[in-house]
């Protein structure tokens, strides 16, 4: 099988323009902060892993944001997040792999594993606590008919974001599951990473 591809679906570092939900919570600053700190993360955890091909699909399209040198680098362009996802996800014949930035305890392993697991499955995903995921992945991104409309209709930002996407898939499409890991999107799931992340303590992923 051909080496598989890695999509880090992300937005330009901007301040107040990352995180929303959580800035309003925990102030528009610190959520910034948090923001670059996972962008960091995962490029050097990620991007030169010979394992996958990285790939940056960034939002807006056009900006002056400093993304690291080397990896390929590709506009979410316009639409919902489910349009953008599903349009990243087909620029690549697969396997392909997609995650979002703001999951702290997001591993190598769960990449390699998610890319394994696409042998034998069509989807995989890594569901999230809150009942989303943050992790998607496809056997074949281009030659899945289906594909296009699988994040139709979600509810994001929902408990019921997966559901909705599992729900779209065809009853013959082989699913994969990988364990579930808590992104951060509330006021505690961000003093839980403070909580690990504080010299002494074992910070999720480092």
């Amino acid at each position: 099988m051909r080496p598989g591809h890695l999509i880090l679906f992300v937005k330009a570092p901007r301040l107040g323009a990352v995180k929303t939900r959580l800035g309003a919570e925990i102030g528009t600053l610190a959520a910034w902060r948090f923001y670059t700190l996972m962008l960091g993360r995962l490029w050097r955890r990620f991007g030169r892993d010979p394992r996958w091909h990285t790939v940056l699909a960034v939002s807006p399209d056009r900006g002056a944001a400093r993304w690291p040198s080397g990896p390929s680098r590709r506009p979410q362009g316009r639409g919902d997040l489910g349009r953008r996802m599903a349009r990243a996800l087909a620029g690549h014949d697969g396997p392909v792999v997609l995650v979002g930035g703001d999951i702290p305890t997001l591993d190598t392993r769960h990449i390699a594993q998610a890319l394994k697991l696409l042998r034998r499955a069509d989807v995989v995903f890594g569901p999230a606590a809150d009942g989303g995921f943050w992790l998607v992945g496809l056997r074949h991104g281009r030659r899945r008919p289906w594909a296009a409309g699988m994040f139709r209709g979600v509810r994001w930002s929902s408990p019921h974001a997966l559901a909705d996407s599992l729900a779209n898939l065809p009853v013959t499409a082989r699913v994969a599951m990988l364990e579930t890991l808590r992104d951060v999107d509330r006021p505690a799931d961000y003093a839980e990473f403070l909580s690990r992340s504080r010299p002494g303590a074992r910070a999720g992923g480092a």
